[in-house]
């Protein structure tokens, strides 16, 4: 038999779901993941084009170079876009494959698991968006994370403070979200032990919380996208 893929049906009763994968032939999933790749990249335009991640940018409004500001800001879209492309991709294609190796699940299994992860990451970005929009500034760490509290209460003199925010800015309410779904899917398609799944599970979530944290820390990320933007010259 087969059965329509419908997510926001299956978001909220994923029991059926992992019935219905395991049982029937699913039909139009590419479909909804298409509209998913496309709800996101319109997700990280706006958010370009408000302005987060553009403060690089800000001298050349400072100093009234209005073409170089305005080739700048479609540079910086452009990147932005491709960073888009990159990441669903990852998160969607990339891990799902990851999974398929690493646990015997199907790839199409895990691409359907993978497709709920990338809807929830979006989620938290489309929130987050939505409250600095409204405040009128960003932050470098999210407010459904433990950054802020690592920022306010661990001893800098005992921990890199910038490290250490990063490293907990990974770690929201969401990601425990994204567990609890691979964890249940990851149950159903393997025959490893539960309490196997679910400690790799957060053992994982730790370790690119740490990947993370040390690229964003170390990295001088900014100061290469302003150079890049500003064609290596300053201003």
């Amino acid at each position: 038999m087969t059965f329509d893929f419908k997510f926001w049906r299956y978001f909220a009763r994923q029991g059926d779901l992992i019935h219905n994968l395991q049982e029937n032939t699913m039909r139009k999933f590419n479909q909804r993941l298409f509209w998913i790749f496309a709800l996101g990249v319109l997700l990280f335009a706006l958010r370009e084009i408000w302005g987060m991640n553009t403060r690089s940018l800000t001298p050349y409004l400072a100093e009234e170079f209005w073409d170089e500001y305005t080739l700048a800001r479609w540079t910086s879209l452009v990147g932005t876009l491709l960073w888009a492309g990159f990441y669903l991709a990852f998160h969607s294609y990339g891990v799902a494959f990851l999974f398929s190796k690493l646990t015997k699940m199907t790839f199409r299994t895990a691409l359907v698991m993978q497709s709920f992860v990338l809807a929830i990451l979006l989620i938290e970005k489309a929130l987050l968006f939505f409250l600095f929009a409204i405040a009128g500034f960003t932050m470098p760490v999210s407010l459904f994370s433990f950054g802020p509290l690592a920022a306010t209460f661990l001893d800098h003199s005992i921990f890199n403070h910038t490290f250490v925010t990063f490293f907990f800015n990974q770690l929201t309410i969401f990601t425990a979200l994204i567990i609890a779904i691979q964890y249940r899917f990851t149950r159903s398609f393997t025959s490893y032990s539960p309490r196997v799944i679910l400690s790799l599970l957060i053992l994982l979530h730790i370790l690119v919380a740490l990947v993370i944290g040390l690229f964003s820390a170390y990295v001088p990320i900014d100061d290469m996208l302003s150079g890049f933007t500003r064609g290596g010259a300053s201003i």
